[in-house]
């Protein structure tokens, strides 16, 4: 039903976020759409009125008006089948309208809120993978929003079975019993069939977003991969997490063929019961020939709501287990609970005695307006010091503190930490879309010429006759390694935050061109606090300040030049 008709604005402010179990997110889906729902059901319980009201007729003009052979009773007979055509069109026509708008924008909602939980600054703690919570906000958030609509066509057969049962009753009690006894034989069985698909299909759902998450990391390393000859290792690990994710799919068709099958020979058998039995009570008087044709044309539509009303346990087990995945990311706490403070506009920096990985009681001291490089010996060390800036690390997940602008971490807002103090990884995303969105990705009209010269970025923008409308392609396939760096330099220049934090920005360039970013970068921050951890000479040189990080503590301190002349160590370290 989801790949058919079944298919679902933004979270508002007010949508709780305490932890959610999957039965309390599909009640909050029914809760949030009972409006919807009502109009839906109201309409199709109609349609599925009409439809029922068809056969009925058809036995009534037989019963009455070809009997006394009268054109006015056929020709009202004619208006009536017109007036119920007309319902069952109308109302199906719009009952699904009003169904399939709130399933979509149900679905948008929860797809909002899993993708709010998957990019919050501080991570969820869950052990799924990128890709994993992807496959949760795209297949289970539409198949978790098919309640909606589940829940409205299981009431509208209901109806169509009952309006059957109640009509058969009044020609024959018997007829009336046979439909009730076998409706409710055929979803005894079924709910024993469905039962096993909602198994089956969480299983499948999760080892789908497993091979989900293998190649997305596939895809961000390939480059890597290449390098050093993995390709082909990573290839067979990824074809051994998808032949899983593909048999337990073919074991959940298995189980969805066995059960539509069931439910197609079953309601087949009643139909056919129900056929025979008016047969014989019609050959042996105890009901009219109008009443056969009745009875027929009832047991001829009742397959159609029989097949759907027997559909609906499965797709509510379905939409259960998609709900439970929900529940994995929605209900999972925070790695870390931020303060609310706010740090100044244009603060200093302060790392004091932090201990973290490769970092042994770390202390240093950056004033605000002052630009500092950072000569980090080891790589590990210079990766653990970005990540804790970045706040990718819990204030207790380590010792020590840092302050901004005199605030320790833990006791400020994420939201402020970031818009205050930017840390730019030298692995940055690029995105699909054109170099003006990945400058401003929201649209907010920031200095992105500025950050474009400073960066060197022009020759991107003046090669080609879009300019800055480029077009960038998934990842910035279209753009060289240094393209890519230099796009993602000009990015947090233009972001313009009080302090900015610069992790290697410039080794997928030229010395030429690094030459000039360094110059540019202190030219245009100058007066504004910046930290740059780089090896980078012309970086190192155009700082105010050089600080050497080694043995996870800070082991000298001086300009560039001093360092050279006096240090040996850093000579060799930074001399290229």
């Amino acid at each position: 039903m989801s790949g058919t008709s079944m298919s679902g604005t933004s979270m508002s402010g007010t949508e709780p976020r305490e932890p959610r179990t999957g039965s309390r997110i599909l009640r909050t889906a029914l809760r949030r759409n009972a409006g919807a729902m009502a109009g839906g059901t109201l309409l199709m319980g109609l349609y599925q009125a009409g439809e029922t009201a068809f056969p009925i007729a058809l036995g009534l003009i037989v019963e009455h008006a070809l009997q006394e052979r009268s054109l006015a009773s056929l020709g009202w007979s004619i208006a009536a089948l017109a007036v119920i055509i007309t319902t069952v069109s109308l109302s199906w026509r719009f009952g699904m309208r009003i169904l399939q708008k709130a399933n979509t924008t149900e679905a948008h909602r929860w797809r909002v809120l899993v993708a709010d939980r998957g990019l919050q600054p501080v991570a969820r703690d869950t052990d799924l993978k990128s890709g994993e919570v992807l496959t949760i906000a795209t297949e289970d958030a539409d198949q978790t929003a098919d309640i909606i609509e589940v829940v409205p066509l299981l009431i509208s057969s209901l109806v169509a079975v009952v309006i059957t049962a109640v009509a058969l009753g009044i020609a024959s009690l018997w007829l009336g019993v046979l439909v009730i006894v076998g409706t409710v034989a055929i979803l005894t069985i079924l709910s024993v069939l469905s039962r096993r698909i909602g198994e089956g299909t969480r299983e499948q759902q999760a080892r789908v977003a497993r091979a989900g998450a293998k190649v997305a990391d596939l895809i961000s390393g390939l480059r890597p991969l290449h390098g050093f000859g993995g390709n082909h290792a990573a290839f067979l690990t990824y074809r051994k997490v998808s032949a899983e994710a593909k048999d337990q799919a073919v074991s959940v068709a298995r189980i969805n063929g066995a059960y539509a099958g069931a439910a197609l020979a079953l309601n087949a058998i009643l139909a056919a019961a129900v056929t025979l039995a008016a047969g014989w009570l019609a050959l042996s008087g105890q009901i009219s020939i109008g009443q056969l044709v009745m009875a027929v044309g009832l047991a001829q539509f009742i397959i159609e709501p029989l097949k759907l009303f027997s559909e609906m346990p499965k797709y509510v087990m379905i939409a259960r287990a998609s709900a439970d995945r929900m529940a994995l990311v929605l209900a999972a706490p925070p790695v870390m609970t931020p303060g609310t403070g706010r740090p100044s506009a244009d603060g200093d920096l302060e790392v004091d005695s932090v201990r973290y990985g490769s970092l042994n009681g770390l202390k240093f001291h950056v004033p605000a307006g002052e630009f500092v490089a950072i000569a980090a010996y080891q790589a590990r060390e210079a990766a653990d010091l970005a990540a804790i800036l970045a706040v990718n690390v819990p204030p207790d997940a380590y010792e020590g503190v840092v302050r901004v602008s005199g605030h320790e971490l833990k006791d400020l807002s994420v939201e402020a930490v970031r818009e205050h103090l930017l840390v730019n990884p030298y692995h940055a995303e690029i995105f699909a879309g054109t170099v003006r969105t990945n400058l401003d990705p929201a649209g907010a009209g920031l200095p992105v010429a500025d950050a474009v010269e400073a960066s060197m970025l022009t020759d991107v923008v003046a090669l080609h006759r879009e300019g800055l409308d480029h077009e960038v392609r998934d990842r910035g396939a279209n753009l060289s390694g240094g393209q890519r760096q230099r796009l993602s330099l000009a990015r947090a220049l233009a972001a313009g935050p009080g302090i900015l934090v610069l992790h290697d920005p410039t080794t997928a360039v030229d010395a030429v061109t690094e030459q000039l970013i360094a110059r540019n970068l202190a030219r245009v921050r100058r007066g504004r606090t910046m930290i740059v951890i780089t090896s980078s000479p012309a970086l190192l040189d155009a700082a105010d300040r050089v600080l050497v990080l080694d043995g996870g503590v800070i082991t000298a301190e001086d300009t560039h030049r001093n360092l050279l002349h006096t240090d040996e160590g850093y000579r060799q370290a930074v001399a290229r």
